[in-house]
């Protein structure tokens, strides 16, 4: 299994969809640092030489922000939003949805699972007094 951004890509799979089992790479970016390492993306991740994978891993490691390091800025911009105390900040703070969406209804994904309505929700079996 080639080793790249510290991240086992599969070795079954075309390098295109490979490379995006790795955190912060999408299909588009897969494509075009493909097309600056100069492999095709039909090839299979096992096909590809030492060589192949070295270059992929420089490309990957000197141009993009991946893995830990994305995800250590995404929370540092979620922390200085909630410090500066702006809506969306507040909004994280809660465990409310950040980018407008209603709350009315469709918030599960966000809250969980968590029913806080009266109507909704199971009630207790009725015990005979």
């Amino acid at each position: 299994m080639p080793r790249i951004a510290g991240i086992n890509i599969p070795e079954n799979k075309h390098i295109e969809v490979a490379l995006t089992y790795i955190f912060g790479i999408g299909r588009s970016l897969a494509k075009s640092i493909l097309a600056q390492a100069q492999i095709k993306p039909e090839k299979k991740a096992s096909e590809l030489t030492t060589q192949e994978v070295s270059q992929l891993k420089d490309i990957i490691e000197k141009k993009y922000k991946v893995e830990g390091e994305l995800k250590r800025e995404i929370m540092m911009n979620i922390k200085r939003l909630k410090d500066v105390g702006s809506w969306r900040g507040i909004r994280h703070i809660k465990g409310l949805p950040v980018r407008g969406q209603r709350t009315r209804t469709n918030t599960r994904t966000v809250r969980g699972n968590v029913r806080k309505t009266v109507g909704s929700g199971r009630k207790p079996a009725a015990t005979p007094t």
